[in-house]
């Protein structure tokens, strides 16, 4: 092939090129938009599509935290603190502080795993923004409040069983069938009461 041909050969694959380009944007016109208008033309929540065991930002329930601070020490950013106090008379083990950074935290999960009662879970939430670092420090105690004490057997409590049912079934999303959690075993439906765990340690 000659110069000119060449040439020509050029400026036709050129025009052909420029006219499948065009063809696909063209296409775009006839097609129906897969835009996802966000967070407030949707109707369901995407919250409400994730699925339940979704790392979002964490939350406690107090009313069946232990106090053990497993999560404190299983954190390896130390975005969370927690301060307890035990009464050497009475053996109550009381909360005073449960702090989480949420800034720091990077929702790995490992904090929420080795709750034994699944207090500290994560939720489907995901929009953390807000005006001030300090304010996302979230400060779980207001008043100091009595450590969680599992009970032997099904919690009677119709106020706390619903909570605890909650969390056992977090921590069952994990477990494999028969073992609840890596840190013991389910006592009919609950948590091993103080001093199951040690002493199956011994044995």
């Amino acid at each position: 092939m000659g110069a000119i041909g060449e040439y020509f050969q050029n400026i036709k694959e050129t025009v052909s090129t420029i006219f499948e380009g065009m063809a696909v944007t063209a296409s775009h016109f006839m097609r129906k938009p897969y835009t996802v208008q966000y967070p407030d033309r949707i109707a369901v929540r995407v919250q409400d599509t994730l699925p339940y065991r979704y790392r979002g930002i964490l939350n406690v329930d107090l009313e069946i935290c232990t106090g053990c601070l497993a999560c404190e020490r299983a954190c390896p950013i130390d975005c969370i603190v927690i301060a307890c106090e035990k009464d050497q008379k009475t053996k109550v083990l009381t909360i005073s502080q449960f702090d989480i950074d949420i800034i720091k935290c990077m929702y790995c999960g490992l904090c929420s795993e080795p709750c034994p009662t699944g207090a500290i879970h994560h939720t489907s939430e995901f929009e953390g923004a807000d005006f001030s670092t300090e304010s996302m420090i979230r400060r779980f105690v207001t008043d100091p409040i009595d450590a969680y004490k599992p009970k032997k057997g099904p919690e009677t409590d119709e106020r706390i069983a619903p909570i605890l049912n909650r969390g056992m079934r977090y921590i069952n999303e994990f477990a494999t069938p028969g073992q609840a959690w890596a840190g013991g075993a389910v006592v009919n439906g609950a948590p091993p009461a103080d001093g199951e765990e040690e002493a199956d340690a011994q044995e």
